[in-house]
């Protein structure tokens, strides 16, 4: 998936283009875990479909829950999606600085490389 440390540095056009597929993965892991969410306050805790939008999505991004769970199903829902959403957040930025941190970490790498030999 990345260079290895022999290897020379990708070229900006091609970073760039990785960057953009990282980028979508990001996208679609919070847009998949985002529908998730709305499905289940829809359901679990019969939420309209804009309501159940706001919990997921202020869940998702660390805010809280908006509206209150009525029934103890619901309640297990939200605790378990808002520990989901911290993982999934996380797991999101990580793959967004992946690439950016490896190209720095292998430009390092071959600035050393160069002044070894």
């Amino acid at each position: 998936m990345f260079e290895q440390r022999d290897d020379a540095l990708l070229s900006r056009k091609h970073f760039l283009l990785r960057q953009l597929r990282f980028t979508a993965l990001a996208g679609l892991l919070l847009g998949v875990s985002l529908g998730l969410g709305v499905i289940g306050y829809h359901y679990l805790a019969n939420l309209g479909w804009v309501d159940s939008l706001l919990n997921a999505s202020m869940i998702l991004t660390g805010m809280g829950p908006v509206s209150p769970m009525p029934t103890n199903l619901s309640k297990l829902f939200a605790s378990a999606y808002a520990l989901f959403s911290g993982i999934v957040f996380l797991t999101s930025a990580a793959v967004l600085v992946a690439p950016p941190f490896h190209r720095i970490i292998h430009r390092f790498h071959l600035d050393t490389d160069s002044d070894d030999s």
